[in-house]
């Protein structure tokens, strides 16, 4: 394992985490909690899906493969959902503003890694077949 796998790991637990404190909130009626539904979806299946993807791109392995680094992308995308920068405009940002932006944070991080894990593994392969 790589520095590089440890930190798209750590972005993804801190997601895990996040999420699994906030549908926490929910199910405790703690405020501030996601909303129980959005106009698409129930938030609790939603983030369950988005925790299960991102601890499946863990075992995978985050950037070792084209399926590690689909879920990894997969899971940052869904994580925005509850963290991305519509959540600037929302009332509760005040109360909220530390998960948005260690959310944003770990995506960004995990968006870094899998396209500079991408780029490695095309310049690796134009190496090998000169």
């Amino acid at each position: 394992m790589t520095k590089f796998d440890r930190h798209t790991i750590a972005a993804l637990v801190a997601l895990i985490l996040l999420q699994l404190i906030m549908l926490s909130a929910l199910y405790a009626g703690i405020r501030p909690h996601p909303p129980i539904a959005t106009p698409l979806f129930g938030i609790a299946p939603f983030l369950g899906a988005a925790m299960a993807i991102a601890i499946g791109a863990i075992i995978v392995g985050p950037l070792t493969d084209t399926a590690g680094r689909g879920l990894s992308l997969l899971a940052a995308l869904m994580a925005l959902v509850s963290f991305g920068p519509q959540k600037y405009l929302d009332a509760q940002f005040p109360l909220i503003w530390p998960a948005v932006i260690l959310g944003q944070m770990a995506t960004v991080v995990i968006f870094v890694r899998v396209f500079m894990a991408r780029r490695g593994e095309a310049t690796h392969a134009n190496e090998v077949r000169v």
